[in-house]
């Protein structure tokens, strides 16, 4: 005697409770991959501009010297009877332009307060000082992505600050003298409690978020488990 054999299949109330775990799965663990990947871009781009920057200097000094000798601390900007900055007048960029610009390509915008932007092949960005109104290139803020999304108080998020002050011999500039580019490092007393303390905190003069960079450096460009932020780009 021969029957028809009957094939399972999956009822419609079935298939939606299984596509509703699958969302929730998806909902709960997208969040943490996505921030994965940020905290890898941010990472690697922090790291690279690192480099770049620094083997810059390395050939400028083949071409120009120690940088203790030719290394400016200085800023601001001639603007025209409108308020808007003439061109070629920023100090900072004129002093970029003789030292540094030939060994790193970029674009460039120029404020009416006389800050530098300077927009690199990867997307990423820097300028030379603060907030946009401290004008000196002893401070550096690199931008991992867009810096027109980052908000004014996102250190430690979108906005991470580098300083650069080689002929800077008061102890508390002592990881930056005698060196190129490093993070910001004002004061530190070289442990990696101080500098995840004050990468907690908001962003203030000479510290706060602005050592979040250092603290990336401190474990080997890389956002450890306890980092404060959720970084972006």
């Amino acid at each position: 005697m021969t029957g028809k054999r009957q094939k399972a299949a999956f009822t419609l109330a079935e298939v939606l409770i299984t596509l509703g775990i699958i969302g929730i799965v998806a909902a709960m663990t997208l969040p943490t991959l996505i921030q994965k990947n940020n905290n890898m871009v941010v990472a690697t781009r922090l790291k690279k501009f690192y480099s770049v920057f620094n083997q810059a200097i390395d050939l400028a000094e083949v071409k120009h010297g120690d940088i203790k000798y030719w290394f400016e601390d200085t800023g601001g900007v001639d603007l025209d009877e409108n308020g808007n900055p003439i061109e070629d007048t920023a100090k900072i960029d004129i002093w970029f332009q003789k030292y540094l610009s030939d060994f790193i390509v970029i674009k460039k915008t120029v404020k009416n307060t006389g800050v530098i932007r300077y927009y690199l092949s990867d997307g990423s960005a820097f300028q030379f000082g603060n907030d946009d109104t401290v004008l000196t290139s002893r401070e550096l803020i690199f931008y991992p992505g867009n810096p027109e999304k980052c908000p004014d108080n996102g250190y430690g998020i979108c906005r991470f600050q580098f300083s650069m002050c080689p002929n800077c011999q008061e102890s508390a500039f002592k990881y930056l003298y005698n060196r190129g580019l490093e993070p910001a490092k004002y004061g530190w007393n070289g442990t990696r409690s101080m500098l995840l303390r004050e990468c907690q905190q908001p962003a203030r003069p000479g510290g706060g978020a602005k050592f979040c960079t250092a603290l990336i450096q401190y474990d080997n460009w890389e956002i450890a488990d306890d980092y404060p932020w959720k970084v972006a780009y």
